[in-house]
């Protein structure tokens, strides 16, 4: 490190110091050398003001979900426009109602339409808000208007990074293109594994064909056509039915708990750990995405014991090839069926 770097260094670890100090100061310090570059490296005033708030919104977020860290929440989008009188907001309602029961929170987007059903089904005291502002001022629902747990973001990317970071599941109600894109950013974020695998489940008013009639679109244009493989379809699933999409979602953590990789190897905390036989048969049944270790039942690594991860859990560990995150949802339903 040249002198002035080091002296930079020196001046921002005095700066940390003057603060009190924290969590996670290492990174801090990186995050306030990069800031102080923007001086030089980036002229646009607008663009600094997207990176000033963009920064100023996550932190604010990420505070406002910590003291719930602990707690598994599902997201719920869909159209802002559906009248309570509409079955769908029933439905949501319903949903809401009955996933608090299970055990989890409700996260929405804190506007009108299905968003106030999520939270009038949830309750406050269960539920989240994650507002937008929009040119035509759209306010948070009065369900969730004055509670602690809302925050408004002015920017989409920040607000989807909220949904996707503290969401356990999620779940999409028919709406417009605000509900399609969370839908598709979803699906592509699991499909890539740039975000944990979680249940996504679309649910329909009873009897309805908006899901399928999405669903046929997808087979026909983008599995026909080989966009997708046909093991992407593993990555959602659809029902018209508030109480099978609870089970839909509980299914998947009756034994599954959360995944990571630790270099080449791909962690899969559970409950229960498989037998040997079962572990066997797992590698038979999809050694089409191992390379490298075979799935096996292995202790906390080291790095986990070092941060602390899960440690009370069972895990099995194997190379994940990191390309087919349809086949690996079929192994976690697996693994929750043994």
């Amino acid at each position: 490190m040249t002198p002035a770097g080091l002296e930079l260094k020196r001046r921002v670890d005095e700066l940390i110091a003057f603060k009190g100090g924290g969590y996670n100061e290492e990174a801090v310090a990186d995050i306030i050398e990069n800031a102080l570059k923007l001086l030089t490296d980036v002229k646009d005033t607008g663009d600094v003001r997207v990176i000033q708030t963009a920064v100023r919104e996550l932190r604010y977020a990420y505070r406002l979900f910590a003291p719930y860290a602990d707690k598994r929440k599902v997201t719920v989008f869909g159209s802002a426009r559906t009248a309570p009188t509409k079955a769908e907001y029933q439905t949501a309602v319903e949903f809401g109602s009955k996933i608090v029961k299970a055990g989890f929170m409700v996260i929405t987007g804190a506007g009108p339409g299905i968003m106030q059903a999520g939270h009038e089904g949830a309750g406050p005291e269960h539920s989240f808000g994650a507002n937008i502002r929009l040119p035509w001022e759209q306010g948070a629902n009065p369900v969730i208007a004055l509670d602690k747990k809302l925050v408004t973001f002015k920017y989409f990317f920040t607000r989807k990074l909220t949904f996707i970071r503290h969401s356990d599941a999620i779940v999409l109600f028919p709406g417009g293109f605000g509900t399609m894109d969370e839908g598709y950013e979803a699906i592509t974020l699991m499909q890539t594994g740039k975000s944990q695998l979680m249940p996504l489940v679309l649910v329909d008013k009873p009897g309805g064909t908006y899901w399928k009639t999405w669903d046929k679109n997808i087979r026909e244009h983008l599995l026909r056509d080989q966009l997708i493989s046909p093991d992407d379809l593993n990555l959602y699933r659809i029902t018209d039915n508030a109480d099978e999409a609870v089970k839909i979602i509980t299914r998947f953590y009756r034994n599954f708990h959360s995944t990571r990789f630790v270099k080449d190897l791909f962690i899969i905390r559970l409950k229960h750990a498989p037998t040997p036989t079962a572990i066997e048969a797992l590698n038979e049944d999809f050694a089409d995405i191992i390379t490298g270790e075979p799935i096996k039942a292995v202790e906390p690594l080291p790095e986990e014991r070092e941060d602390n991860d899960q440690l009370g859990l069972q895990r099995v560990a194997f190379g994940f090839n990191r390309r087919d995150y349809g086949r690996l949802r079929q192994l976690i339903d697996v693994l929750n069926g043994l």
